[in-house]
């Protein structure tokens, strides 16, 4: 039987699919990283964008994290989500999950790999050294380890290991040496810094626990393919103990198939779980070895693709990998087969129960169990003991197993069997619960509790309650400690409560989240030590466990002893989470306190611990013991606060203060007044202070209206001066203002004045009008602040208070005098003062607000002293300057010359101000300041049409002239008119005239500007402007816009100008011919003959120009207008004409398109001369091949030189049927597939066959036998297929060749041919056996039987299901493990069943329901072997249902056999079967047998059945079911019935019933059965009556009988009188006295001859003669002791 696989391979996703959307392009090596099982790192590049995509693999399903960045690698952390990014040499790590960047740094030298050591390190490698970076460094530099050795120098380096103390490192590279990838390693040890090169491709560190060594050891393996052979190392490194044992060196082959000569190791990864070494190769091998031996465990190909990247699948100790397409893949080995597949396929026993016990893994039960038994009866019990200490699962760790160590014979000079049994399992482990209190039976015992405490320490015992209460009684501590890791929590507590240690009752109950039981502590605690329950109770209400606990007996307890202080702790800390349903027992708390000490009440209250208490309660007590500060707190009613309020003297002010917070603005204002009006003298301050603090709260015009309402200004000034800083109220700062008027703060009214931005400004100004005050400062300042300067020179000039203006006006704020200049004209001040005061402030008065002062009142005059005085003092302000103009203008003072030479004048105000009084002043004004649009608007208005033209000449502005010139300007005839005849002939200047010009190109005048440019140009005698080159290319262009037909004549004329860019303008405006007549004129052939070719489209006009000036340039440009017009031959001729091979591309792909194959070669020919290009000479040779010159083709390809791609063009010439040249060039590059296919094509079928095996591709070989076989040559398509079956992927469609042609004889014959060959795979043997299947039936079987270890199974079994063949059918689902399929099949199909197989076949079945088809199929097709059948199903089928079965089939006596095999399992359909097949065998004491021992039936039903039978002994037996059913009536009146009285007797003494046993005495009376009424007394002691006895024996006349009965019943009554007599009597007897009372001896004698001597009798078959069995004592008398008459 083949065993299954080893591994389980499953396909966690793909990289490349919608839900990542990862192109195929991104996978790859360089850019895809994976260092654990977690996440994935793609790196991939995208419309140009590139990106970073992490995959979590744990949720492959959902959406990749895709992140914009840049870089040049990536790595996922293998612990946390942190990403490092690699970009040229600068390093970044990122916490994903965080957003937060962890470290950062730049690199000195190139970083050509990097990997993640383990969730902290990171390994560097530069082309020099070897570097590590930790994140939780506090240097952002990495650390230098070791340089890279001399031997990695020209390697790519792929891996760099290390193992998990870093202290061992290897770095990995491979490098293309001597034809082959070889692997070159350095193993480096950090703590000895050397270093050593070894061969190799993958390497990995493991830790090992060598058997006897005290640590483990660290193991490095390394696999390499080297020149001769392939090997896998595995080594221990850096022992640390010498004298321990050491790992052994191992060296093994790796097998490589011969198909895989080019693979190599590429990555290994070591299961620790397991100990196994995982190896996967490029070509996607995977390899398992055990760690320990070295062994080969298993390989096989698992990909088709490369496994670039691998990693530790730590979930399950299996590896994980991604290959080329995407995929990523985990192999795990198969815990329910792999032990399995090791003895079968290995036959390597030890290497399973090593591996079984490693991994705990099923399948090595029986062998464990077999090695123990031998090793237990070879007396080896210390090996016993390890091998039960190594079982998978602990399976023989068992009580069965301690008591067989227990009851084995200790060995001379050896520990008990038993000890050593305990000491392998202390040194391997931990031990199991039962283990351990066997174990520390003894040691309690003894006492050696130290040992105990050592183990409990170590960890090496199982905790269970059973061994806590073992442990308890010797030792509290210990046990303590056991119960808490069993669990056992009412134990722990327990414990606990004994030790006193209360915390730790908390603290475990919350730890494991138990509730213990603390009420009853508590009370215990309460009765016997009522200090510990105050701390108990404490604790508990610390520790939020206090619900449910009656804390109010607690505390009334406390408080009858007088306990106050305990009681007050207590109520403390168990309302200190103030909860609104503990306020009654916080006003308790209170008044007890206030009423025993008033202080500790206060101190309470001041902690404001409790807010559910009965505040007035607590309120009224408060203020009783005389704490007004707390009443008042409590307080809520008005008039309560009132009241205690009389007594602020003492109450703390600040208290007070802050109590008013509490109250509402109302209630609080109601307080005040009741203060004021009570004692307003010695309340004002407090009263002060609380409306300064809550003067928001209360409103402050209340708060006013309250102080104003008492007179108390004073007060106010305080309360307002308090805030008004902070205030933005505008009646507090008016009234502040007020107060401090009121109250002389004349100061303070300035400064708020000044500083205030809150009051209202016109009440403050009326108020300080109305007040007159001594000094007008507050008022200059308010009226200054807030622009009522006019209004306040009004009123100082109207008081007589011209002082105060010169001082504002001087000092204040001269800013404003425009302001009071103008007040002080409105009111008819006198002028001179008014002067005098403008002149008093010199500089300082602005000039602008100041003129449109004076100049809106037409007093301009008025500040001309003033202005002057500016002028002289060097004022430049422009409105200073613009006043004194236009004072000049109006007084006719020279303005002409004022207006050119001043500077300083703004022209545009000054012009505006000009134009209704003098133009002309106007438009110098203008021009001096460049005022355009003025300058032309009062131009045009006033006709000064000159003057502008002249203007718009020397400005130059194009936005000028442009504004001038639009169609909108209905001057613009008058402008332009006096521009071309005065201001332009006027200049000499050449830019004047170029920008004018350039005005009138743009405004669109061509005609005026070609009249313009003749004028210049033409007409002119200014040499400067006639030859301007400029002048002459406008005077052309514009003609070619305006006037075409002028063109020609000015060409011609003119030299100067630019004939290139003039005859693109022309080209531009089709004026062709004129172009071409510039470019003849300034010799351009190139330009001239591309006009004909482009523009004329006249190619023979061309081409005599061409002939004509011969030029190369000409003939190209004519060559490609040949050859763009379809004169193919022509612009070949051209071509060669101008020897110019540059469009070789268009001429090769217009020459091929058209055939003209002679004349390409020739021009071909020409190229080759000057180009060294692969493909015109690739041309060269299809060209040769199209016209068939082979020879001239032979020679061309054998010239060393050639550099044409002769495999393409072979290609090319092939897809076209040009075999023979296609044969040619093949053969020339020793292409032998291709060649093969040319021959093929050319019927050479013997030479396409060598051909192929040069070749050696399967491409190749696919072709060839198709040919051969598509020809009928067999035996060269027989050699050709011998090549492609040994490939799997091929195998199937060389199958489909031979068989849709009905080749299978053909077929069959290669594949039998091919079984010969090394190179057989699974699929060969697959298909063999599907062909003999379909086509050779009669070869099948035997086929299978020999090669049934090499066939695919599933698919042959597909075939075989398809053909009907049951037999092979069932012989490969036996060997596929598929039982309940084979059994199946042998169901349906009988004529594949054979009994032994059946048999073997039905006891592996997993579906027990085939096991009832099976026992069906038995019945019905071959009975007789059925119980043998069953023989192998005990333990897989329901033996109810199987008896059901059987009955359905009438066969249950066929199935006796079974059922007795099966009864002692109790079941009940197994034992009323039986018990019937008894009855219908009457056999009664079968049946006896049965129903004693097995109890799972109806016994009433079967009682019912066999009371009715007619056989004694069954209906005996239904009685004794009716007993044990408790149906005693009815058991005793079947027995009655049958006469069995014994058997009767003996059921009424078991029944134990009054009733029962009383009712057969009367049945023995009634039927005059004495002695059995005699025998039913001591039978039934216990059950009857002594009354009812003696009735029925006293009316029956047999008192004989009963007799020994009450002879017993009155020994039980004595001795039970005097056990009472004796229990009466006092302790110490007093000494005799008158009222003792003693018998005297005479008397005790006299009487003691008539007092009877009772003999008894133990055992009462004395007395019946052996008819009763004895059952308990029994007393009796002496025999022939009669009777007299009664009594």
């Amino acid at each position: 039987m083949a065993a299954a696989l080893p591994i389980r391979f499953q396909k966690i996703t793909e990289l490349v699919g919608p839900v990542t959307q990862i192109q195929p392009a991104s996978i790859g090596f360089a850019t895809v990283t994976m260092e654990s099982e977690k996440y994935v790192c793609v790196r991939e590049t995208a419309q140009d964008k590139a990106a970073v995509v992490v995959v979590d693999l744990a949720n492959p399903n959902s959406q990749p994290t895709r992140r914009p960045i840049s870089a040049d690698s990536a790595l996922m952390n293998p612990e946390d989500n942190i990403l490092a990014l690699k970009a040229g040499n600068q390093l970044q790590v990122f916490n994903i999950s965080a957003k937060t960047k962890l470290k950062a740094y730049t690199m000195t030298e190139e970083v050509v790999f990097w990997k993640w050591l383990n969730g902290n390190v990171m390994g560097l490698v530069t082309k020099g050294a070897v570097y590590h970076w930790a994140l939780d460094s506090k240097d952002d530099a990495p650390v230098k380890v070791f340089d890279r050795h001399q031997s990695l120098t020209d390697c790519q380096i792929i891996n760099y290991r290390a193992d998990a103390a870093l202290k061992w490192l290897t770095l990995v590279g491979i490098a293309q040496r001597e034809g082959r990838i070889a692997g070159a390693m350095q193993l480096y040890s950090v703590e000895r810094r050397v270093s050593q090169a070894i061969e190799g491709h993958a390497a990995a560190f493991a830790q090992f626990q060598v058997e006897g060594a005290p640590t483990q050891s660290t193991v490095f393996a390394f696999a390499n393919r080297g020149a001769a052979a392939a090997k896998l190392y595995i080594i221990e490194v850096g022992k640390a103990d010498e004298a321990a044992p050491g790992f052994t060196k191992k060296a093994v082959d790796i097998y490589f198939p011969p198909e895989a000569a080019g693979d190599f190791p590429v990555s290994m990864q070591i299961s620790e779980k397991y100990n196994i070494i995982y190896l996967v190769t490029k070509l996607g091998f995977f390899h398992m070895f055990d760690l320990e031996t070295g062994t080969c465990i298993y390989r096989n190909r698992i990909s088709s693709d490369t496994i670039f990247t691998t990693a530790l699948y730590r979930p399950t100790g299996g590896i994980i990998g991604i290959d080329k397409k995407g995929q990523v893949l985990v192999v795990t080995p198969d815990d329910a087969t792999i032990v399995q597949f090791i003895c079968q396929s290995l036959n390597d026993y030890a290497l399973a129960i090593k591996l079984a016990s490693k991994a705990n893994l099923p399948g090595a039960d029986d062998l464990f169990a077999n090695q123990f038994n031998k090793l237990f009866s070879s007396g080896m019990y210390k090996e016993a003991a390890k091998v039960a200490c190594d079982s998978p699962n602990g399976n023989l760790r068992t009580p069965k197993t301690i008591q067989m160590f227990q009851q084995a014979p200790p060995i001379p000079n050896q520990p008990s069997p038993l000890l050593q049994y305990f000491g392998v399992l202390l040194e391997k482990g931990k031990l199991n619960k039962v283990e351990s209190i066997e174990l520390v039976r003894p040691v309690v015992q003894q006492g050696r509790f130290e040992l105990l405490e050592n183990w409990l320490k170590e960890d090496k015992l199982g905790c269970s309650e059973e061994l806590g209460d073992m442990v308890r009684r010797g030792n509290l501590k210990l046990a303590l400690i056991i119960y808490n890791r069993a669990q056992a929590h009412a134990k722990v507590v327990q414990c606990f409560a004994e030790s006193g240690e209360f915390d730790k009752i908390f603290a475990y109950a919350n730890q494991v989240s138990y509730k213990p039981d603390y009420q009853s502590v508590l009370n215990s605690l309460v009765a016997i030590n009522p200090q510990a329950a105050t701390q108990f109770a404490a604790k508990l209400a610390a520790s939020g466990v206090s619900s449910g606990i009656d804390i109010n007996a607690t505390i009334d307890g406390l408080i009858a002893r007088g306990m106050i202080q305990d009681a007050t702790s207590l109520l403390l800390d168990v309302l200190k989470n103030n909860k609104p349903e503990d306020g009654p027992m916080q006003t308790k708390l209170l008044e007890i306190n206030l009423k025993a000490a008033p202080q500790v009440a206060d101190a309470i209250l001041a902690n404001e611990m409790f807010s559910h208490y009965d505040r007035v309660r607590i309120g009224h007590l408060c203020e009783q013991s005389g704490l007004f500060q707390r009443a008042l707190e409590h307080y809520s009613d008005t008039n309560d606060i009132k009241r205690v309020l009389a007594n602020t003297h003492l109450l703390n002010p600040e208290f007070v203060v802050n109590y008013f917070a509490r109250l509402s603005a109302e209630d609080a204002l109601d307080c005040l007044r009741h203060l004021m009006r009570i004692n307003p003298r010695n309340n004002l301050q407090l009263v002060v202070m609380t409306c300064t603090k809550y003067l928001e709260q209360l409103g402050s015009d209340r708060v006013i209206e309250l102080l104003e309402s008492f007179g108390a200004i004073e007060g106010m000034f305080r309360v307002l001066g308090a805030v008004i800083n902070i205030s933005q109220d505008p009646i507090v700062h008016n009234k502040y203002v007020e107060a401090a008027a009121k109250t002389g703060q004349f100061r303070e009214v300035e400064r708020v004045v000044r500083e205030s931005n809150y009051y209202d400004p016109e009440k403050v100004r009326d108020f300080l009008k109305e007040a007159k005050l001594q000094e007008q400062l507050p008022l200059i300042i308010v009226c200054d602040r807030f622009e009522f300067v006019d209004d306040m020179t009004r009123y100082l000039y109207k008081n007589n208070l011209s002082r105060y203006i010169e001082a504002y006006v001087q000092k204040i704020n001269p800013i404003n005098t425009p302001i009071v200049v103008a007040a002080l004209i409105d009111v008819g001040c006198n002028e001179d003062y008014i002067k005098n005061l403008i002149l008093s402030v010199r500089n300082l008065c602005p000039v602008d607000p100041l003129v449109e002062a004076v100049e809106k009142r037409h007093k301009l005059k008025l500040i001309l002293p003033w202005l002057e005085q500016r002028i002289q003092e060097g004022n430049q302000e422009p409105g200073l300057h613009n006043t004194l103009a236009k004072i000049y203008i109006d007084a006719n003072k020279e303005p002409e010359n004022f207006l050119l030479n001043n500077s300083y004048y703004d022209s545009l105000v000054v012009g505006k101000y000009c134009e209704k009084r003098d133009p002309h002043l106007a438009f110098i004004a203008y021009k001096r300041g460049r005022c355009d649009r003025e300058l032309i608007d009062v131009t045009n208005k006033n006709g000064l049409f000159k003057q502008q033209a002249r203007y718009l000449v020397e400005r130059q502005d194009p936005q000028l002239w442009s504004m001038v010139l639009t169609n909108e300007n209905e001057y613009k005839r008058q402008i332009v008119d006096q521009v071309v005849s005065t201001a332009l002939p006027e200049t000499k200047n050449p830019d004047e005239v170029s920008s004018t010009v350039k005005a009138f190109m743009v405004a669109n005048l061509p005609n005026e500007l070609m009249h313009l440019l003749e004028k210049i140009v033409l007409e002119s005698k200014n040499s400067d402007f006639s030859e301007n080159k400029n002048l002459q290319n406008l005077l052309i262009i514009t003609a070619v816009k305006a006037e075409p037909t002028k063109v020609a004549d000015y060409i011609t004329r003119l030299d100067k100008y630019d004939a290139m860019d003039i005859a693109t303008v022309c080209i531009d405006e089709s004026l062709h011919e004129e172009a071409f007549v510039i470019y003849k004129k300034f010799n351009q052939p190139v330009s001239a003959i591309a006009v004909l070719l482009d523009h004329l489209h006249n190619l023979e006009r061309a081409f005599e120009y061409a002939e004509r000036v011969a030029s190369p340039e000409c003939y190209s440009r004519l060559a490609k207008a040949q050859l763009n017009g379809g004169y193919v031959k022509e612009a070949i001729a051209s071509y060669i004409k101008a020897d110019d091979p540059e469009f070789y591309d268009q001429v090769i792909f217009v020459a091929n398109s058209g055939q003209f194959h002679e004349q390409l070669v020739k021009y071909l020919e020409m190229c080759i001369k000057k180009i060294k290009e692969p493909r015109l000479e690739s041309e060269l040779v299809y060209a040769y091949a199209k016209t068939g010159k082979d020879a001239e083709l032979e020679t061309f390809i054998s010239n060393p030189s050639c550099c044409a791609n002769l495999l393409d063009t072979g290609d090319r010439c092939f897809n076209e049927g040009l075999y023979t040249a296609a044969k040619i060039l093949f053969n020339s590059v020793s292409n032998y597939g291709k060649l093969a296919s040319a021959l093929v094509k050319l019927g050479e079928f013997s030479a396409a066959v060598e051909s192929a095996r040069k070749a050696n591709s399967i491409r190749t070989w696919k072709e060839v036998n198709l040919a051969c076989v598509d020809a009928k040559e067999f035996s060269l398509a027989q050699s050709a297929g011998l090549h492609i079956v040994i490939q799997p992927d091929e195998l199937e469609e060389l199958i489909t060749v031979y068989e849709t042609r009905g080749y299978f004889e053909e077929l069959i014959a290669v594949l039998e041919s091919a079984m010969s060959t090394d190179r057989t795979h699974v699929g060969l043997f697959t298909e063999l056996a599907g062909l003999y299947s379909k086509y050779k039936e009669e070869k099948l079987m035997e086929f299978l039987r020999l090669q049934w270890n090499r066939i695919s199974i599933p698919k042959v079994i597909n075939y075989t299901q398809l053909n009907r063949q049951w037999a092979e059918l069932t012989f490969l689902y036996t060997h596929y493990d598929e039982f309940d399929q084979a059994a199946l099949t042998m169901i349906n199909h009988p004529e594949a069943w054979e009994h032994p197989l059946f048999k073997d076949v039905i006891a592996k079945v997993n579906n027990t329901d085939i096991c009832y088809k099976a026992v069906q199929f038995y019945l019905d097709y071959e009975p007789t072997a059925a119980n043998d059948l069953m023989t192998a199903m005990l333990n897989q089928v329901d033996h109810t249902r199987v008896v059901s079965i059987a009955r359905r089939a009438d066969k249950v006596s066929l199935m006796k056999p079974y059922l007795l095999s099966v009864q002692e399992r109790n079941v009940q359909a197994v034992n009323e079967a039986l018990n019937e097949l008894h009855i219908d065998s009457e056999d009664f004491e079968a049946l006896r047998s049965s129903t004693d021992k097995f109890d799972a039936f109806d016994s009433v039903a079967l009682a019912q059945r066999l009371e009715k039978h007619e056989l004694l002994e069954f209906r005996r037996i239904a009685a004794h079911l009716y007993k044990k059913n408790a149906r005693f009536a009815q058991a005793i009146d079947l027995l009655k019935t049958d006469k069995l009285y014994k058997d009767a007797i003996q059921v009424a003494a078991e029944s134990k019933k009054q009733d029962v046993c009383e009712d057969l005495l009367k049945y023995f009376t009634e039927i005059k059965q004495s002695e059995c009424f005699a025998a039913a007394l001591y039978t039934t002691y216990d059950a009857i009556r002594p009354d009812v006895v003696l009735e029925l024996a006293w009316r029956n006349q047999i008192l004989d009988f009963a007799f020994p009965y009450f002879i017993q019943v009155m020994r039980e009554y004595i001795t039970k009188v005097d056990a009472l007599t004796e229990a009466a009597k006092p302790k110490e007897k007093k000494a005799d006295g008158p009222d003792s009372f003693h018998q005297p001896p005479a008397v005790e004698q006299a009487y003691a001859p008539a007092i009877p001597q009772i003999a008894y009798y133990p055992d009462p078959a004395q007395m019946y003669g052996g008819a009763i069995p004895p059952q308990q004592p029994y007393g009796g008398y002496p025999p022939n002791m009669g009777f007299g008459g009664g009594f």
